[in-house]
């Protein structure tokens, strides 16, 4: 957090539902936009139809399902830039863009990524009365042995892409087309199969950019 009482400017894109392949074009935009300083640090929102996600360290073989079943489901591949390996988004999932320089955050990637698992594991905490946790081997969030939050950042000339994806009520049956994040012995879980409901997409949504600018210290502007 933020410890020099300095507050960070924010800008928030909620775009609703977008396929991946527009949502890769506009971070792309708007990180070219950040280099030249013509908008402040950026937090896309967006929930995507699905898609899978390839990561630099991904195989093909971290697929488990043909094709043929992937486009029977209209689901996309990707290969992407961001660190890690296979990931799976969907509906029902909160995903983030993080379009921020660096700089303003000590120029630190890993203090960067422990303040994103610190949003999920202070939303869960004071919202749900979950107790998430991190893992110094696996990044993301945890809740026992089951992820709830998958992270993955990429930086450029000090411009960080990429972010997280926030399992809020997604079909957890299609993570099983994947081996998540490269991780054999433990599963994924969700905000509504925790709860036992079906959390308000927009309500939690607010929640994630209140703790979001609480731990990096920023405010909204428009």
């Amino acid at each position: 957090m933020v410890t020099d009482g300095a507050k960070l400017k924010l800008n928030l894109r909620d775009v609703g539902r977008m396929a991946y392949g527009p949502a890769l074009e506009l971070q792309h935009e708007l990180v070219r936009r950040r280099m030249d300083e013509e908008i402040p640090d950026t937090l896309i929102l967006v929930e995507h139809p699905p898609v899978i996600t390839l990561g630099r360290k991904a195989s093909d073989s971290d697929i488990l399902v043909p094709i043929e079943t992937l486009q029977a489901a209209g689901a996309e591949v990707h290969r992407v830039t961001r660190g890690g390996e296979a990931t799976y988004h969907g509906p029902g999932q909160i995903v983030g863009y993080a379009i921020i320089n660096l700089y303003q955050h000590q120029r630190k990637l890993r203090l960067f990524i422990e303040r994103m698992e610190e949003v999920f594991i202070r939303l869960l905490d004071r919202h749900y009365g979950i107790a998430a946790h991190r893992d110094d081997e696996h990044r993301g969030v945890w809740v026992g042995d089951k992820k709830i939050t998958a992270i993955g950042i990429t930086v450029t000339r000090a411009i960080t892409m990429h972010g997280f994806a926030f399992n809020v009520a997604p079909d957890l049956s299609h993570f099983d087309w994947i081996i998540p994040c490269g991780i054999l012995d433990r599963g994924v879980t969700s905000l509504s199969r925790l709860t036992g409901s079906a959390p308000d997409i927009d309500g939690v949504k607010k929640q994630v950019v209140d703790a979001f600018c609480e731990v990096y210290g920023y405010t909204l502007v428009s």
